[in-house]
């Protein structure tokens, strides 16, 4: 097979889908590997490094697409990329296609065969490949917003875990799942008096045992919400239904109640939002105001730390790219039920139940497709 390499045009997206040793196991699997020129040099990864692995450096990305039978992105395609579509074309990706009805349309129109990452499963129901980056985006979220809490950046001026004889900030996290643990784990870790809210009790009596009854923990409900924000110095939204779009679930009127100066960090931004309030930012221009809270809303926070996101994305994503390209796609999917969760598009077709339903098209099986 000939897989694609490209390098991602997202908004400061730093991250690359494969690595100089990945690209070695594929080649001495005699798969040919195409990498578009300075891929990887955001995670510092060079030309000549995947060179040395066996790759071919091309120069454009019209040429990644045309070339290949399987693209292995990072990122979702952009508008830009949609002309490169072509049937049968495997695109191994995050998609977030609830949240993306432009780019559904287009990989049907084109008939690409897409495969998400963030909605591939394991057997106890768990999202291995959006795991990696949920927890980086909570950690790295968390600090952005306590970045912005400091005054020079138009914060209420608090440090967040306070010093001997003054209390720290309350953070709030709205969701106990692989970001909002590691929010919280930062959060602890600076001193902060911290909430967590979700609506899985297991969860929650989990959060409270491994932290050792130094968080508080509430069940999410409307009222607590309600009253969990108008405490809040920083609340970190880290909300997910896997292949769905977020619930807005921290409506205005509670953004409204939060204190003057507060913060809000939307994790979930890149599955819509969690917050009525929410609206795409970027690395570029991370935030913005409105009613007088700080928002940080930035779809591809790993990308900050593409080195260490790069390699723990690779970790696990990895071994799909190489049971896809040594089985094809069809194969791979037959004999691996956790992979076929991640089929979103095959043939024209949108095959992935929760993206159907909140873009209210059509969902068609895998086996009646085949």
């Amino acid at each position: 097979m000939i897989i694609g390499i490209p390098k991602e045009i997202k908004n400061s997206e730093h991250r690359v889908s494969l690595t100089e040793t990945n690209v070695d196991h594929l080649v001495s699997e005699g798969h040919t590997v195409l990498v578009q020129t300075k891929a990887g040099e955001g995670s510092r990864i060079f030309d000549d490094q995947y060179e040395k692995a066996g790759a071919k450096i091309v120069s454009t990305l019209e040429e990644i697409y045309r070339l290949s039978d399987m693209v292995v992105k990072v990122k979702e395609p952009l508008p830009e990329e949609y002309d490169f579509f072509k049937e049968n074309l495997i695109l191994f990706t995050f998609l977030h296609l609830a949240a993306e009805p432009e780019l559904t349309e287009a990989l049907c129109q084109k008939k690409v065969c897409a495969v998400a990452y963030e909605t591939i499963e394991d057997s106890h129901g768990n999202l291995p490949l959006l795991k990696p980056m949920s927890e980086v985006a909570g950690r790295v979220g968390l600090l952005n917003g306590v970045y912005y809490l400091q005054k020079h950046t138009g914060g209420r001026g608090i440090l967040a875990g306070g010093v001997p004889g003054v209390e720290g900030g309350h953070i709030v996290v709205i969701g106990g799942g692989a970001a909002g643990i590691n929010a919280v784990e930062v959060a602890v870790g600076l001193k902060s008096r911290v909430t967590v809210l979700d609506v899985n009790l297991e969860r929650l009596e989990y959060i409270s045992q491994i932290f050792q009854g130094r968080v508080q923990t509430w069940f999410s409900d409307e009222k607590h919400l309600k009253r969990s924000l108008e405490r809040a110095d920083l609340v970190v939204g880290a909300v997910l239904l896997a292949g769905q779009k977020a619930p807005k679930i921290v409506t205005e009127d509670m953004i409204k109640a939060m204190n003057p100066k507060s913060v809000a960090v939307d994790i979930s931004i890149d599955q819509g939002g969690c917050f009525e309030t929410a609206k795409l930012t970027s690395h570029e221009n991370p935030v913005y105001e409105k009613h007088d809270v700080i928002h940080y809303c930035v779809p591809n926070i790993p990308s900050v730390v593409p080195r260490t996101s790069t390699y723990a994305l690779t970790n696990v994503s990895f071994p799909f790219v190489q049971q896809i390209a040594s089985q094809g796609l069809e194969k791979a999917l037959q004999s691996d039920p956790f992979l076929k969760k991640g089929l979103n598009v095959y043939k024209g077709a949108i095959t992935c139940a929760p993206v159907a339903d909140a873009l209210r098209k059509k969902y068609q099986p895998f086996e009646e497709l085949i």
